[in-house]
C-alpha cells in the first residue's frame, strides 16, 4: 500500500485554495542470495580483462525490481488538468549506496501537466519512449537482474534534460520524446554543438481485448569517449503480445545500428525476445523468456552471437511482500550479454576461458 503524506498533502491544498493536491512516499526494497559462475574477477578498466572465470556468492540488490524510494504529487487545476512531478531515488540494499551514479534522484526527476483530453508533457530525467513503448512486451517486465533491457534499449534508456509527451486515444497511446543532452557518455547541452549527446525517439501501443502491439523508435547522437566524436546510434523494433486466461505470450524484434562520429559501423545488430508468463495460482507466477542478439557487425571484429534463458517463479505472501527465485543461463557472454561487446551494463563479465555462464538467486521483495 502507498502511504499518503498526509501533513504534505493538507499544506499543499492550504497552498493552493481550493485546487486539491496529494503526495505520496513509494518504495521498493529487494534483496537476493546469488550465485554466479564463471565470472571475470576483473573490470573492463583493470589490466588482463577479462581474467579467468571464478564462482561468486554473494547478497545482491535488485532482483525483480531496483530497491529505491520516491515521492510522487498531483494537484488539480480544474477544467480536467492536473500538475505532476515524481522524484525517484534508487540505492543498494546490500549497502545502501546510491546508484545511478550517486544522483540523489537518479531513477527520475520530473515534473509537468497532464490533461483528460489531449495528454500528458513532462520535463526532466524520464524513461525513454522506447522504453515505455515495450514495457507491455518484457518477459520480466524489465527485472533489474537478468533481462538484457541495455543492449535491447541502449545505455540512454533513461535520459536527462528530455521533455515527453504520453497521449492514450482509446485502445492506442503515443509517446515522443526528445533530450537536449544525456550524459551517459558527455556533459549534455553543450554551447555551439547542439546536437551533442542529444537525443529523441517515439512509440506507438496498441491493445485490443488479447492482443497487444507496440513499435518503437530511438535515436542518440552520444559523445565517443575514445574519440571525443559524436555518434549517431539507432533502434527501432515491433513487438505482439496475446493474453488467454492465466498466460501471456510475448515476442519482438529490435533493429540496431551505432555509428562513430566518423561514420565508421561499431555495432550492426538484430535482437530478438520472446516470453511466456504463466499465473497457475493467485499468489504463484512464472516467467520464462529467451534473448538472441544477431550481431551482424562489430567494427572489423567476428564474435559469436549471445543468446540467454532466463526463469522466474514469483510467490506472493501479501499484497506487498513477494519471494523469488531466479535463474539465466547465457552461452558467448556474461549474463545480460555483458562482455559480448553489445552491452556493459550489469557487470557479468564472462571470464576469458569460458563461454557460457549460469547465475541463480533467492531473494525477497516488499513494496510500501
Amino acid at each position: 500500500m502507498k502511504t499518503p503524506l498526509l501533513m504534505l498533502s493538507a499544506a499543499c491544498g492550504a497552498l493552493s485554495g481550493a485546487a486539491q493536491a496529494s503526495v505520496t512516499l513509494y518504495g521498493v526494497t529487494d534483496a537476493n542470495i546469488e550465485y554466479v559462475n564463471h565470472l571475470s574477477p576483473k573490470l573492463p578498466t583493470q589490466p588482463g580483462f577479462p581474467g579467468p572465470g571464478e564462482t561468486r556468492m554473494g547478497l545482491t540488490s535488485g532482483g525483480l525490481s531496483g530497491s529505491r524510494w520516491g515521492l510522487r504529487g498531483t494537484e488539480d487545476l480544474d477544467g480536467g488538468l492536473k500538475a505532476l512531478f515524481v522524484l525517484e531515488n534508487g540505492f543498494g540494499l546490500d549497502d545502501g549506496k546510491a546508484t545511478q551514479s550517486g544522483r540523489l534522484f537518479g531513477r527520475q526527476a520530473f515534473v509537468g501537466l497532464q490533461s483528460d483530453r489531449v495528454g500528458r508533457m513532462t520535463f526532466g530525467r524520464q524513461y525513454t519512449a522506447i522504453f515505455d513503448a515495450f514495457s507491455n512486451f518484457s518477459p520480466s517486465g524489465y527485472s533489474t537482474q537478468y533481462e538484457p533491457i541495455a543492449a535491447q534499449l541502449g545505455l540512454d534508456f533513461r535520459s536527462d534534460n528530455m521533455a515527453k509527451y504520453t497521449g492514450t486515444f482509446g485502445a492506442l497511446t503515443a509517446i515522443a520524446d526528445w533530450s537536449f543532452g544525456n550524459g551517459v557518455f558527455g556533459n549534455g547541452e553543450t554551447p555551439g554543438q547542439f546536437r551533442r549527446d542529444t537525443g529523441y525517439g517515439m512509440g506507438l501501443n496498441y491493445f485490443s481485448g488479447a492482443f497487444g502491439l507496440a513499435f518503437a523508435f530511438n535515436r542518440y547522437d552520444p559523445t565517443i569517449p575514445t574519440s571525443g566524436g559524436v555518434g549517431n546510434f539507432r533502434k527501432a523494433g515491433v513487438a505482439a503480445s496475446y493474453s488467454t486466461g492465466p498466460v501471456k505470450l510475448m515476442a519482438g524484434y529490435r533493429w540496431g545500428l551505432n555509428k562513430g562520429g566518423n561514420g565508421a559501423t561499431i555495432v550492426r545488430d538484430d535482437y530478438y525476445w520472446a516470453g511466456i508468463n504463466y499465473q497457475p495460482t493467485g499468489a504463484l507466477g512464472l516467467t520464462l523468456g529467451y534473448y538472441y542478439d544477431d550481431v551482424k557487425a562489430l567494427g572489423g571484429a567476428n564474435v559469436p552471437n549471445p543468446w540467454q534463458v532466463s526463469f522466474i517463479a514469483d510467490y506472493n505472501l501479501s499484497k506487498r511482500t513477494d519471494i523469488y527465485l531466479t535463474m539465466a543461463y547465457v552461452r558467448n557472454a556474461g549474463i545480460n550479454f555483458d562482455t559480448s561487446a553489445v552491452s556493459f551494463a550489469n557487470g557479468y563479465f564472462l571470464g576469458a576461458d569460458h563461454s557460457t555462464m549460469t547465475a541463480i538467486a533467492v531473494g525477497i521483495r516488499h513494496k510500501f
